[in-house]
């Protein structure tokens, strides 16, 4: 079974927020039971001082340390003496059982003390004289030992150890630590809880623009390039919200695009095949005699349905990069005045004026002059078919700064403004143009953008000053001059 991204993000969260609970827990735990600790032997020491000012007060009486010796019991009731508080009343009436019966003294008595005293302060303080000989206390290990000097008229007299306690023993303070531990504890349970009754909202918040766009992108898939996805944030999946609707845009415009060229291409088909096919039928009925006029209009037709299969055939080549370029060293100046040269005539016909400028300099390119010469003949060509007659034409070549721009500007009729950009799109004729008689298909002046892009060229449309269009070329130049 499938587990959900929703409950996956939920289990995730949790996860981590255990893991950060439980670690703050043992944490605590662990700084709790050594933090008290610390405080338990801070206090010690204060009671450390006390005891040290009281053996130097009855040292100074008694002038040596032989009262503690002989009478033991003595030794007892000044460590009680510098008690603060009372640590249980168990632990007071030992030491008074204990004061009373004698204070345990390995020194003297060889014996072991009871197994909870060697963890308390009694049990660990040890007075040392001045030869660092036990007097009073355990003995035993000093090397961690708080050790403070006794001085009697400026002289050492003798040294007070305290062993640091290690673990807590008292009952009270070992209840303290449980009743924090066990309040840490439930403060743990009740954030997981609260992490869990906020992390399903959350999970579900934060999953559900993903299950809008995964819907989405499943209707995409499934060929609804109208679907598009509500934006609610400026976050990742905004920019991923808006760029599914940006790709939803393009692929819908794709689609329409596509229906369109195959309903233009099936029309420019379809087209001259009927006029073929009833020209066919005619003479085979006999309704139309076989002679030179029908051969013409036969020739005719099938020659511009070549031109368009032709069109087509260079623009599919030119979308799999399959068009051959042969680029090499060229003058573009020569090259336009070859191309103009035969052009000349079918103007002259038409009664359109040819006007040319070219500069006095080559301008040398790298291209392959085939599919330049066919990019000037479409643009000519196309300004024969689209120029009234006694209009005009203008060519003009130049250099501007690294770049060759070559001008086309014809005169009426013109375009709109907002229609020069689809000037270049496949099978595009403005509403104007489209007269059987003038023959163009809509894909010249495509295959005329695929040849300028392809030698790495920018090609406009603009408004000409003569009231047609004018188709602006830059190339780039090689820098050589001949």
């Amino acid at each position: 079974m499938k587990l959900k991204i929703k409950y996956r993000l939920l289990f995730t969260m949790l996860a981590a927020t255990g893991v950060v609970v439980v670690s703050m827990f043992l944490i605590m735990q662990w700084s709790v039971g050594h933090g008290f600790l610390a405080y338990v032997n801070t206090m010690e020491k204060d009671r450390l001082l006390r005891l040290a000012h009281v053996l130097e007060q009855s040292y100074s009486r008694n002038g040596s340390w032989d009262f503690l010796r002989q009478e033991p019991s003595t030794w007892p009731e000044m460590v009680a003496a510098t008690r603060e508080g009372r640590e249980g009343g168990d632990n007071d009436a030992a030491q008074r059982r204990m004061g009373r019966r004698g204070f345990p003294n390995l020194s003297s008595q060889g014996q072991p003390p009871p197994p909870r005293f060697a963890f308390r302060f009694e049990g660990r303080v040890v007075l040392l004289d001045a030869g660092k000989r036990p007097v009073q206390g355990i003995p035993g290990n000093l090397d961690t030992a708080q050790v403070r000097k006794l001085t009697s008229d400026g002289e050492v007299v003798g040294y007070l150890a305290l062993r640091p306690r290690q673990r807590l023993t008292d009952t009270y303070q070992l209840l303290f630590v449980q009743q924090q531990k066990l309040t840490m504890g439930l403060v743990a349970i009740v954030m997981l809880l609260v992490s869990a009754a906020l992390s399903l909202p959350l999970a579900h918040r934060l999953v559900e623009p993903i299950k809008r766009l995964a819907a989405s992108m499943h209707r995409l898939a499934s060929g609804e390039y109208e679907t598009r996805v509500p934006v609610g944030s400026n976050d990742e999946l905004g920019q991923l919200a808006r760029d599914f609707n940006t790709l939803a845009l393009s692929l819908e415009n794709n689609e329409r695009a596509r229906r369109r060229y195959l309903a233009d291409i099936s029309h420019e088909l379809r087209t001259p095949l009927s006029i073929l096919r009833g020209e066919i039928e005619a003479l085979q009925d006999g309704v139309r005699p076989m002679g030179p006029e029908s051969m013409r209009s036969l020739h005719a037709e099938v020659m511009h349905l070549s031109r368009l299969v032709e069109d087509l055939y260079q623009i599919s080549m030119s979308d799999i990069g399959a068009l051959n370029y042969r680029k090499e060293l060229i003058d573009l100046t020569e090259l336009i005045e070859d191309t103009l040269e035969p052009f000349a005539a079918r103007f002259s016909q038409k009664n359109i004026t040819l006007r040319q400028r070219l500069p006095d300099e080559d301008l040398t390119v790298f291209a392959d002059g085939v599919r330049l010469n066919q990019l000037f003949s479409n643009l000519l060509d196309n300004s024969l078919k689209y120029t009234d007659q006694g209009g005009e034409l203008s060519v003009r070549l130049a250099r501007e700064g690294g770049r060759a721009v070559a001008e086309f500007a014809d005169s009426a009729p013109g375009v709109k403004p907002e229609e020069l950009p689809q000037l270049f799109d496949r099978l595009f004729r403005v509403e104007n143009s489209r007269n059987r008689a003038l023959g163009g298909a809509g894909l010249g002046l495509a295959i005329c953008k695929n040849i300028v892009e392809a030698h790495e060229g920018t090609i406009v449309a603009l408004p000409s000053p003569k009231g047609g269009v004018l188709i602006r070329i830059e190339l780039p130049l090689t820098g050589s001059r001949t």
